[in-house]
């Protein structure tokens, strides 16, 4: 379900209502993941977003200056041109909003999406321009209309997806023709299980797919083609709609 704010303003780009470039689409799903055994477990997601919104006010503080450089140098390595429209999904505060609003320019868009509430509300405070809107949602229930994006862009995210299969199949509903889903991480898959285990709590189990189930998932989501990069530093994956 889509709330729409009082005297929010219609924004046809996304097909939503916005209200000081925050959106409410409260679809979250109950469902999490057993990666081990790759079947689904009943879990409270009341737990995964105050787990998140309670790293607020810190999150910012996460993101040093060698990795915001690291990041700027695979974006542009993704190819993200002045005039496009991205969704960063799972913005968290809008740590990509910077290096993303310098590509896409003024005549471009970007849309943040993130299931904690707190989160979503800052990244909104944090930029506060006229083309950045900012969706609170689930990602596998993603409230756009078909062919809105040219790139969905999931930085530091994608393990926490409930349903990573369902995520991927709405991302490319949701891409124009010859878009593009991109998901990055600053680590390795198997050094990022051992980050999350360590933290523990509903993040114990958050995994990226390794490439052969990733590959599949893309398969499954009617991609045509994929890149996929695993090392020990670096996590990204390419999905390439027709």
């Amino acid at each position: 379900m889509i709330l729409q704010p009082p005297g929010g303003k219609y924004c046809p780009l996304i097909g939503l209502c916005v209200r000081n470039g925050l959106t409410r689409a409260r679809a979250y799903g109950i469902y999490g993941q057993d990666n081990e055994n790759r079947t689904p477990v009943l879990m409270n997601m009341n737990d995964k977003q105050e787990f998140f919104d309670s790293l607020a006010d810190g999150w910012d503080l996460d993101s040093t200056a060698e990795d915001l450089e690291r990041l700027s140098h695979v974006i542009d390595q993704v190819n993200i041109a002045p005039g496009l429209t991205v969704c960063d999904l799972g913005c968290g505060t809008g740590v990509l909003f910077d290096l993303l609003r310098r590509r896409v320019g003024e005549n471009g868009y970007i849309v943040g999406v993130d299931f904690a509430p707190r989160l979503a509300h800052k990244a909104r405070r944090n930029f506060p321009f006229h083309n950045i809107g900012v969706v609170e949602a689930d990602a596998c229930c993603l409230p756009f209309r078909e062919n809105t994006f040219d790139v969905i862009i999931s930085y530091s995210a994608f393990p926490h997806f409930a349903r990573q299969d369902e995520t991927i199949h709405r991302a490319n509903h949701i891409l124009k023709r010859e878009g593009r889903l991109v998901i990055l991480h600053l680590s390795g898959r198997d050094e990022l299980a051992r980050i999350h285990h360590r933290a523990g709590g509903p993040v114990d189990y958050d995994q990226l797919p390794d490439r052969r189930a990733l590959e599949d998932m893309f398969a499954r989501g009617h991609f045509v083609r994929w890149d996929v990069i695993d090392d020990k530093n670096l996590y990204l994956a390419i999905g390439y709609k027709e």
